[in-house]
């Protein structure tokens, strides 16, 4: 069975994955309280039935239908409120339960008050309260609910309800108190365990946008490490750079052929020198001011295998550029980058055979690199979007495929990494070309 691994893209800031985080839990909860209002409508309509003409209590049968049809309007208001799709703020979960607490409070005084055994429902708004709402707003509804409480116990319509509670389950006051246990006891563990979920979602998310912005702090990092680097090598590059060319244009030296061809050798390795440092830089997240350039993405691929397989001794190399359809695209060093570090690493885990495929899925760019190397260990490949996380036991070893990850995720694009049945490892970067596409051209 092959092991697999997948990041999804992750472009936005972390501040907004944790508003979004947020809002998605807001709308999940007003969710929730929508549809734990219509159990109520449902259940004080059967209540008032049952009472009125089952038992025969005097009862304001068109007051309380009344409230009732209140209270369904306003979770028609709710519901229309809800498929809006914008956030939900903690005030408004507070005013929703504010209205269920008056509702409750009408009902039980037209109903006995504090004699009514459904007084208890009380308990079931506190409960949602503490779960759903923060800070000042949980005591305010305990506050008002004791509020509520007290004056109902002066002040209410009587019901013809015996305090027969000797009798046992025989008294209708003790069944009433059974039926609100049951549904106080009901209710709350199914909305609380819905709530609840909805709440570790959102602290999933939270923690999630927290680990990225953990990511970003460590490659600003990085690039701060890279750029003091790169001043460092700059200069002793450079001044190679300038010897050796004096070197080559050297009448003396001009007739050793086989010292001209070492000349040009060196002359290539250190332009290799500067271009790693400077790729480095762009991957650490550094810019150094160069202007994108406008190519096509075939073009892109092309130039980009050729140079690499120019660079690299590799006895085989494979490239399939299966792509179809040229598009225009915008290219830069970071693109050109992100791909030699994932041959970069096939060709060390397999020197002898490496292959990139290039090929258009839907619209989006896939860059496929397979080796044929030992692959992946499984603990690896389970944390491979977190860097050094690397099997060259190399000191700061693992950053390669790290700072892919994040380049895909700021481009909107995904990588997915496995180990092949047959043996070796699969690295597919994809890309969305609308992310790459130069502007006005369409993908």
């Amino acid at each position: 069975m092959n092991n697999t691994l997948r990041t999804e893209p992750t472009a936005a800031p972390p501040q907004r994955n944790a508003r979004s985080a947020d809002a998605a839990a807001g709308i999940k909860n007003l969710q929730q309280l929508i549809e734990l209002r219509w159990i109520a409508v449902v259940g004080q309509v059967l209540t008032i039935e049952m009472a009125h003409y089952s038992l025969n209590l005097a009862l304001p049968l068109q007051e309380m239908l009344l409230v009732v049809g209140c209270l369904a309007a306003f979770n028609v208001v709710s519901l229309l409120r809800l498929r809006t799709g914008r956030a939900v703020r903690t005030v408004e979960l507070f005013l929703a339960l504010l209205i269920d607490v008056a509702v409750l409070t009408v009902q039980l005084y037209l109903s006995g008050g504090t004699s009514n055994p459904f007084v208890f429902l009380y308990l079931l708004q506190v409960t949602l309260g503490a779960v759903l709402l923060r800070g000042a707003y949980i005591w305010s509804i305990v506050v008002i609910t004791i509020l509520c409480f007290g004056a109902l116990a002066t002040h209410h319509l009587p019901l013809p309800l015996p305090q027969d509670l000797h009798q046992g389950l025989s008294s209708l006051y003790v069944l009433g108190l059974l039926v609100c246990f049951v549904l106080n006891a009901t209710l709350v563990m199914v909305f609380i365990t819905r709530i609840n979920r909805n709440l570790r979602e959102r602290d999933a998310r939270l923690a999630a946008a927290r680990r990225r912005r953990v990511e970003e702090e460590h490659i600003v990092r990085m690039g701060l490490l890279a750029s003091g680097a790169a001043h460092e090598l700059g200069t002793p590059l450079s001044t190679l750079a300038v010897i050796l060319g004096d070197w080559q244009h050297d009448k003396r030296l001009a007739a050793n052929t086989a010292l001209q061809e070492d000349i040009q050798e060196m002359q290539t390795q250190v332009q290799r020198c500067k271009s790693i440092v400077s790729g480095i830089l762009l991957s650490a997240g550094e810019t150094r001011g160069e202007e994108s350039v406008q190519t096509t993405v075939r073009t892109f691929v092309d130039a980009l295998a050729v140079e690499w397989r120019s660079t690299r001794s590799m006895p085989q190399f494979i490239y399939d550029n299966d792509f179809g359809t040229d598009t225009p695209m915008v290219s830069d060093t970071t693109l050109k980058q992100m791909v030699f570090n994932v041959l970069d690493n096939a060709r060390d885990a397999s020197p002898g055979w490496v292959r990139l495929a290039v090929t258009r899925n839907a619209d989006a760019l896939h860059i496929t690199v397979t080796d044929t190397g030992p692959g992946f260990a499984p603990g690896m490949l389970a944390k491979l979007g977190t860097p050094y996380q690397s099997s060259k036991n190399r000191p700061g070893g693992g950053l390669g495929l790290y700072l892919v990850l994040n380049v895909a995720r700021t481009l909107g694009g995904s990588v997915a990494a496995r180990n092949r049945a047959e043996g070796g490892a699969e690295v597919t970067i994809a890309l969305p070309l609308a992310a790459i596409a130069l502007p006005g051209a369409k993908a």
